[in-house]
């Protein structure tokens, strides 16, 4: 009696979609909107959703600010729209009559139905402050958006179109999980190196959980809404050597399992075989009879499949190899190669076949569960060949490049950004002086390179990270091309800093001639367009352990977005820098700033 009304909307939107969308022809749109988007743009899906009826799905694709709509019937991309830039994740309702998208770079919500076989934008929601992840409530009412340059969620009235409740979870929200009944909301907080629960009844955090986790992927809860999954990679602050990377002493991937009341127990379930680790896991779903747990290693270009009854989950996560009999056994772990870069996975009713995005394939790849196997793949449109940059890409992302294939440069350098850990390479000369990692924007105007600045010589600089940092192979003159080629085009997400209220703007302009005076002398280093002056300074910072004195002066720009500053990591804000190891005085600056000058100058700060 109760379920009758959603099942016949539902079936009725499916049947909207299966009758109008065969008068399309060679997947193209007949709107104007749909071939705005040139077809020999890359798409990199990140994300897809899956219509209840499983006639459509929608793809999320990153590089060209669209979404898909694709016939699962025939493969057909039956729709393509704009939404904002660096789109990231999309959510729909339970009836799938609405489709919300998050755009990172332009601080959105995009509001789709899917209607006669196209996708009909129905409205747009500024959040603000980098938005990844959202979800929707069961009513399709009310979205939760993860906000990573706020460190909040955010509920959004979807009627209304504006933002009713702020929610603070810790540092880099990204992925975000509704439960089963809708009354936790469980938020991954990468700066943070773990996991928030929030009650979204009284919209107020209960605790953090710190996990000690790297890149948390997506989340899914327990069928009961008990426990929440999530997978993620540990970094375990050894040296960089081949015996510590096949022990599984330097970064391994994991699930974490973690009780959704009070008491926030945790367990780890370790990926990594001996020999052929995992890299990079994201992705991760159930089955819907949920006997099966399936992830993608984005790294390792796979998919992981478990069967989830006896799934060795230990109390801690210094189990660093899989368990043994874990791996002897093919039907309770196996992995499917994919190729490419798997992101989002969403299993199809049958209990048999998910779905993939790929990113670098340009798809999404149906897998057979039963026959170990991509059964189709749908190509979702790009070039016939990639260019340059792009093969830099995917190297970057390439965990089959390093030692045994633990990790890739996006481990450590998430998206070509920085992570929340200091981590102990070979390129600062030293074994026992663990260093920040320095984002990689625009990295052929930031020269020299690394903590040190010993490296002056960019492709020399770039093959001595992938054979001492990664303990892979020598790369080819063309490998390190594409690598350049990549990392010069990369751009970091923009500042949403920008002040609108006056008290603040004054408060930036009063900040900024602090830092461009010599009351401070901020400028004195950090100037130019990339706020460097690429020189080495030594500003008394330095270690007895460190094989090379004085530090490169690095990019200011986004600093606002670290939860690690100074070299080493021991500053975690930007007042702690600015009145401990780095105060004016003893950098440069004439005398210590009063506590207003520092409100001020940290103002201008954030907007840089």
């Amino acid at each position: 009696m109760h379920r009758f009304p959603m099942i016949f909307v539902m079936a009725l939107a499916c049947l909207a979609v299966l009758l109008f969308s065969g008068n399309r022809t060679n997947g193209q749109g007949s709107h104007a909107d749909f071939l705005k988007i040139a077809a020999d743009v890359d798409r990199s899906p990140v994300d897809l959703v899956i219509s209840p009826c499983e006639s459509w799905l929608v793809t999320v694709n990153q590089t060209s600010d669209s979404v898909s709509l694709v016939s699962l019937a025939d493969g057909r991309v039956l729709d393509e729209q704009p939404v904002g830039r660096w789109p990231v994740a999309i959510a729909h309702s339970t009836d799938g009559a609405r489709l919300v998208v998050s755009s990172r770079d332009s601080s959105d919500l995009t509001l789709f139905k899917v209607d006669n076989g196209v996708l009909k934008p129905t409205g747009q929601v500024h959040v603000g402050y980098l938005p990844y992840g959202v979800v929707l409530t069961a009513d399709g009412r009310t979205a939760y958006v993860a906000l990573s340059a706020r460190n909040q969620v955010v509920a959004v009235d979807l009627e209304a179109g504006r933002v009713t409740d702020r929610i603070d979870t810790g540092r880099w929200p990204r992925y975000l999980v509704l439960s089963p009944d809708g009354t936790r909301l469980a938020v991954g907080v990468s700066g943070d190196l773990g996991v928030s629960m929030i009650d979204t009844t009284a919209r107020e955090l209960l605790w953090t959980e710190r996990l000690g986790s790297l890149n948390v992927g997506h989340l899914i809860f327990s069928p009961d809404g008990r426990e929440v999954y999530f997978p993620w990679m540990i970094y375990r602050r050894t040296p960089i050597t081949p015996a510590n990377i096949r022990m599984g002493w330097v970064l391994g991937s994991r699930v974490a399992k973690i009780q959704t009341g009070d008491d926030p127990a945790w367990q780890a379930l370790t990926m990594d075989p001996s020999g052929r680790a995992v890299a990079d896991p994201h992705g991760i779903a159930w089955t819907p009879d949920a006997t099966r747990m399936v992830v993608t290693a984005s790294g390792t270009r796979e998919l992981l499949v478990f069967r989830r009854q006896g799934l060795p989950f230990r109390d801690h996560a210094l189990h660093d190899l899989i368990d043994r009999a874990l791996l002897a056994d093919s039907d309770r772990f196996f992995r499917i190669p994919l190729g490419g870069r798997p992101m989002a996975v969403r299993s199809l009713q049958d209990d048999r076949h998910v779905a993939v995005a790929n990113y670098l394939r340009n798809s999404v790849q149906i897998v057979d569960l039963q026959s170990r196997q991509v059964v189709r793949e749908i190509s979702l449109g790009g070039p016939s060949e990639a260019s340059l940059a792009r093969r830099g890409e995917a190297l970057f992302f390439d965990a089959t490049r390093s030692l045994d294939q633990w990790y890739s440069c996006h481990s450590c350098h998430y998206e070509g950004g920085t992570n929340a850990v200091a981590i102990n390479t070979p390129t600062d000369g030293s074994p026992l002086t663990s260093k920040t990692v320095l984002p990689l924007y625009r990295l052929d105007r930031t020269g020299p390179w690394n903590w040190h600045g010993w490296q002056t010589d960019l492709p020399e600089t770039i093959a001595h990270s992938l054979t001492s940092t990664m303990q892979g192979p020598a790369p080819s003159e063309d490998d390190v091309h594409a690598m350049i080629a990549y990392l010069s085009e990369l751009q970091p997400p923009p500042n949403p800093h920008q002040p609108s209220d006056p008290q603040i703007a004054a408060a930036v302009e009063r900040g900024r001639a602090i830092f461009h005076g010599t009351r401070a002398g901020c400028a004195s280093c950090h100037h130019g367009p990339e706020l460097t002056d690429g020189r080495i300074h030594d500003v008394g910072t330095g270690g007895r352990l460190d094989r090379f004195s004085g530090y490169n002066t690095p990019s200011l720009r986004n600093v606002y977005h670290k939860t690690l500053l100074l070299h080493d990591g021991r500053a975690r804000s930007l007042e702690q820098v600015l009145t401990e190891a780095h105060r004016p005085s003893k950098v440069g600056g004439t005398s210590d700033l009063s506590d207003a000058e520092l409100a001020d100058l940290i103002e201008y700060l954030r907007i840089l």
